[in-house]
This record gives structure tokens, sequence and C-alpha cells, in this order.
């Protein structure tokens, strides 16, 4: 059914795709290509939310000659009025002839219904070409668009013999500065960034996106283009106070626990900072619930969390993937663990765990593992 074309042409689209992947949210990122005669003639992709889609760009750039051509597009083009003109009415009035898709949008509001505009005006729709390939760089707003809930990835760092810290709590640094930019990179995908108040209480860290630690990419990204994710710290007893440097970055601060703050608290905080009471199981803020609420506007979140917390997440079932440093570094046996887990007795009974990708950030390595729920 695809050419060899077709599937070079949408491998392009999915390369372009993945240009928007640090400004584009709350949305996809989506890229498209234009091709008439076998030549490329237009390409674009989705910047930020609230500007032009890929196939505006694409269609400007190739001007008349998007008649009788054919679009690839890495998500179903969209067919409603939001902050902007629907982009399937675009391609019908540039008079494109075919469209080619990679995933099928599953927003309600347009899932199908592009495909169906298109076919109604005559226009020849194949759909599933590279399916696998473009879904991985929309994993945050296709789940949240299918279930309701962000895409859950848990960040870790720790020595060779799974440690995170000295047995004294001292941890800095495990890893080298490469490692840390690509932290700072990480933290810039994500539209929140989760932690909990014991981390708050030993580091007292700031938790935002730094623009001049992230290394290659300060150089395509103005300080003013980086998305700062929300900043949530899940303190339970609601212990913390008013004198933090979370809240020296005006960027939004949720702080999520079982009672209100008390008022004097509250009164002292900046503007950007908000509180949510949500319900305990077993005595700590329900992770389940919390990201229920976060996954009505964020489409994939960041744990950068202790032992506890982290080890919860994924004891129940919550994380979708790991994220592992691994420093050239041997803490020894009274470091600090990495998670606190459940006590396995069966080998049934562990998270099924597989390595996606492995490579060297520095002297460091980097492992990208994801988690079969």
């Amino acid at each position: 059914m695809w050419s060899s074309e077709d599937s070079q042409m949408m491998s392009l689209a999915i390369q372009l795709a993945q240009k928007g992947m640090y400004t584009t949210r709350p949305n996809p990122s989506v890229g498209s290509v234009i091709v008439k005669d076998g030549v490329i003639v237009g390409e674009g992709y989705h910047i930020r939310a609230g500007g032009p889609h890929a196939e505006v760009y694409a269609l400007n750039m190739a001007g008349d000659d998007a008649k009788d051509a054919t679009a690839y597009v890495t998500l179903e083009p969209c067919s409603h009025y939001g902050r902007t003109p629907p982009c399937a009415k675009a391609l019908i009035e540039h008079g494109v002839s075919r469209v080619v898709i990679a995933v099928t949008d599953p927003n309600p509001e347009v899932s199908g219904r592009g495909i169906a505009m298109l076919r109604d005006a005559g226009i020849q729709v194949d759909v599933g070409l590279l399916t696998e390939e473009a879904k991985q760089v929309n994993l945050g707003f296709l789940k949240r668009m299918q279930m309701g809930l962000p895409w859950v990835t848990v960040k870790l760092a720790a020595s060779l013999d799974g440690k995170t810290a000295l047995s004294n709590g001292v941890s800095k640094w495990i890893t080298g500065p490469e490692a840390r930019s690509d932290v700072q990179r990480l933290r810039a995908r994500h539209c929140a960034l989760v932690t909990g108040v014991e981390t708050i209480l030993a580091d007292d860290p700031s938790l935002n996106v730094r623009h001049s630690e992230l290394g290659w990419l300060a150089n395509q990204l103005a300080p003013a283009e980086i998305h700062q994710p929300l900043r949530v710290v899940v303190d339970t007893q609601a212990r913390l106070g008013a004198e933090l440097n979370l809240f020296k970055q005006a960027s939004p601060v949720l702080l999520v626990s079982s009672k209100p703050y008390p008022s004097n608290v509250q009164a002292a905080w900046p503007a950007h900072v908000s509180q949510q009471v949500l319900p305990t199981v077993n005595d700590r803020i329900d992770l389940q619930a919390l990201l229920t609420l976060l996954g009505k506007t964020c489409n994939s979140v960041l744990i950068e969390a202790g032992a506890t917390l982290a080890g919860a997440v994924l004891n129940q079932g919550l994380a979708d993937e790991l994220v592992l440093y691994q420093a050239m570094k041997i803490l020894g046996g009274h470091g600090r663990n990495l998670l606190t887990l459940d006590d396995f007795q069966t080998m049934s009974d562990i998270p099924r765990i597989n390595l996606i990708d492995e490579r060297k950030v520095g002297k460091d390595t980097r492992l990208t593992l994801r988690v079969s729920n």
C-alpha cells in the first residue's frame, strides 16, 4: 500500500513534529510535508499552542503548488474551530488530492471527523503509515485524550550500586554536568514536575528549567520560549512555609495536601502559588486522584522525588516510563536506596520493564525504560 516515497515523506514529517516537542503543549506536536510530482513543495510543524498548525505552515510554503499534491501529516487534521480554523478545511481549499495520515486523533473534537471532512470533499485519505513511530512523539497527548491521565515519567539518578546518596544524605553530585543538563531538557518537555515535601525540606530546590543549563537546546530556544512546568509538591500534612526557593521563580506552583494550609501561611505566598486539597489513601495523598487532576490540562508529568514517592508511583502501577541516569560511582552499602518498593515475593510480582534506549551522557549512562502496567 505504501510506496518508498510515502515512507520517506512521513519520516520527514515525524522529524518535523519532534521540533515542536518543547513548545506546543498542551497541544500535540505535529509535522506536515506536501509533495507534488515527487518534489517537496511545502513543509512545517506546529510551533506553539494558539499559533498556526503544521498543515498551515506547509500549505503557505507550497502556495499554488498544493493543488493536486499529496499532504503527509503525522496526526489527523483538525475539523473544528478552536484558536485557529480547521486544517481539514484548509487542505480542501488548497486543492490537495491526497492526504496521508499517521495517527487518527483521539481528541473527541476531532476523532475521525477530519478524515470524514476530507473524504466528503473527494480527497483520497490513507491512514496508518508509520503509526507507531508517530505515536512516540505524542505519548502524553494520546494518553490524556484516551484515558484522561498524563504520561508519567519517573526520573532517577543512582550509582552503580543503586544508591542515590551517601548515608548522611550527601548527593551532590552523583552525576556529571552533561547528565544534569540533560535533566533540564527533560524537564522542559513536561507539563508538570511532581516532587515530595521531604525533597523540598531537605534540598530547597527551585525545580525550574534553567535556560543557561539547557546545553544545545539553549541555542534553539530563547528564554521566553521555554515553557516552565507546573511545579507540584505533595505535602500531605501541609508542612511547608512561605520562604522557599521554589516560590522565587515566578511560574506556577501547586501545593497538594490533605488539609488547607494555615491562613497566615497562605497570605505570605506569592500570587503564582496555589493549593489543592485531595483525599488520602493510607495517610498519603491519593496519587491516582492527583494524576486525574493533572490530566485535565497536562499531557505529561515528570516525577522528580525521593525513594518513597517515586517508589509509590511505581508500586501503584502509575508510571509509564523510567529515565535512569547511572553514574560511574559506588556509594556503599549504607547509602540511600533508589526506590522504596513493595516486598515482592515472586518474580511475577515485580514490575515489567523494557529497555527503550541506552546512551552515554557525558561519563554517565542514561537508560530509558518503559513500564508495562
